[in-house]
């Protein structure tokens, strides 16, 4: 069985997608990498490409048609990572918000200390951000306050999308019935990995917004995480764990 896969979904990260291949590539504990590319005009997956014939063995590339969201990627990957007999699958963002140093440190929280789900925390020792306004950390930090209040989660970060998964987590969840796609998507794979009673441990990290690139936040996004959470908390009433 293969070990470990860092999933990155992209989107125009021309300006990213290299140095962050090559940083995660360099890391003491081998990972590979798979792409999923929404068909980035930039040039993205054709980069991917090129770095590929370096690099033979280490990234998979999986190309889709059009923006299909954050949430569909990520299924998408999981799906192609359990297929191919990972044991550790992570999720990462492609802009560097994410510091690949630390999926040394997500890994070991799984591989060596028995836990299930191994989450890079903002907010498990105070609050960890850099360069975010005021006005962002603060809708941030009560989402998660909002989240945990309505589903009775104990988790810190709801929102977090650094993640480690031990495969047997993704294989219990029904990754099919999956319903959102931004930080719903994020606070629905939580809630039904704390449902399932797997241990999930939150790792603390910082998290530095983004210098190059786009954001891909929107309004749309905190509306469906906003009244998401109370849908997840009525359809956990209908499901049996």
């Amino acid at each position: 069985m293969k070990e470990s896969i860092v999933i990155i979904p992209t989107y125009n990260e021309i300006e990213n997608i290299e140095a962050i291949i090559r940083t995660v590539i360099s890391l003491p504990i081998l990972f590979d990498i798979l792409i999923v590319d929404d068909g980035s005009p930039d040039g993205t997956g054709l980069k991917v490409k090129e770095l590929q014939e370096e690099f033979v063995g280490r990234i998979l590339l999986s190309e889709r048609k059009g923006k299909l969201g954050l949430g569909t990627a990520y299924i998408h990957g999981f799906k192609i990572a359990l297929e191919k007999g990972y044991e550790y699958i992570f999720e990462m963002d492609a802009d560097f918000s994410h510091n690949p140093n630390d999926l040394v440190k997500l890994y070991e929280t799984c591989s060596q200390k028995n836990n299930d789900l191994a989450i890079g925390s903002r907010y498990i020792n105070g609050v960890n951000v850099v360069n975010w306004p005021m006005s962002r950390v603060l809708m941030s930090y009560f989402a998660s306050f909002y989240v945990r209040l309505v589903t009775g989660i104990q988790i810190m970060d709801t929102t977090a999308g650094f993640k480690c998964y031990k495969r047997k987590v993704l294989e219990t969840i029904d990754l099919d019935k999956i319903k959102f796609v931004g930080y719903a998507f994020q606070i629905e794979m939580k809630f039904l990995a704390w449902k399932h009673k797997f241990k999930i441990v939150e790792v603390p990290i910082i998290f530095t917004d983004r210098t190059k690139g786009v954001s891909k936040m929107s309004s749309r996004i905190f509306k469906e995480a906003f009244f998401g959470v109370i849908q997840i908390k009525l359809r956990s009433f209908f499901q049996k764990f």
